[in-house]
């Protein structure tokens, strides 16, 4: 399934996602120096970037311990951060937000926060979305912490602080529409359907691949950080009606309504 739009009109400009969008977009071909694919293992410029501003889970639960490249392994231990000129572990936590692995990362991620994230936005303004946001991506590294504390693989991509306005929209407009494209083998087809619906089995599939991945929760090969997802989602989830005001949830569905 891949979504295209929702039927959800916003009365604001959403602000706060497009500038999100545009710094991802500009953090992975100006400050990532990120191709239209997945990194090229010989990009000396990507790899170092990459190791020295994702976030590692054994950096958070080992304080004072920092991980850095040595040949073709990462090692961790103390008081080597400022001798290889690495960020405090804490900047970490944000800097990974805005990183991708690849063109197709990216553009998915962008593509769900477009869609729903400006509806999100609209429901609470630009200064609590901005910190509703930034907080679903910490509670997303705090899921992928818990599952693998003592990994020392690098974890970057808006995807968990994007899980969390996923969260948050469920919550909000749980009878809200999306025109959806549905590719069935070489052949596709537009249906519109409840946004429920398409969520709800994006977050069953992450605990089911989360489940299956659990032999290696962190993607120590390379895989997808599937509880930092789910932590984000729940995130969302749980506190979005602290940050969201009814008042204009309403407005936006009555919006939203058909006019005989």
């Amino acid at each position: 399934m891949f979504p295209l739009k929702d039927n959800i009109p916003t009365e604001r400009f959403p602000a706060v996602t497009v500038a999100l969008i545009v710094a991802n977009v500009i953090a992975y071909f100006f400050w990532q120096r990120g191709g239209l694919s997945f990194a090229d293992p010989s990009s000396q410029a990507y790899l170092q970037n990459l190791y020295e501003y994702a976030s590692y889970p054994y950096e958070l639960t080992h304080p004072g311990e920092q991980c850095f490249p040595e040949g073709s392994q990462v090692t961790c231990d103390t008081g080597n951060g400022a001798q290889h000129g690495l960020p405090p572990a804490w900047l970490t936590l944000f800097t990974s937000m805005f990183m991708h692995g690849g063109l197709l990362h990216l553009g998915g991620n962008m593509l769900f926060l477009w869609i729903f994230g400006n509806n999100v936005e609209d429901s609470m303004g630009p200064v609590k979305f901005l910190l509703f946001y930034l907080l679903a991506g910490l509670a997303a590294t705090a899921g992928q912490v818990v599952i693998g504390p003592e990994v020392a693989v690098p974890n970057i991509g808006a995807s968990g602080a994007v899980a969390g306005v996923l969260g948050g929209y469920v919550v909000l407009f749980p009878r809200a529409r999306v025109i959806t494209v549905i590719f069935i083998i070489f052949f596709f087809t537009i249906v519109e359907l409840p946004a429920l619906l398409i969520l709800g089995f994006w977050f069953i599939q992450q605990v089911l691949f989360g489940y299956f991945d659990l032999s290696d929760p962190a993607g120590e090969g390379g895989g997808v950080a599937y509880f930092a997802h789910i932590g984000g989602f729940v995130f969302g989830f749980l506190l979005i009606r602290a940050f969201a005001s009814e008042r204009r949830r309403r407005r936006q569905v009555d919006l939203a309504r058909p006019r005989l």
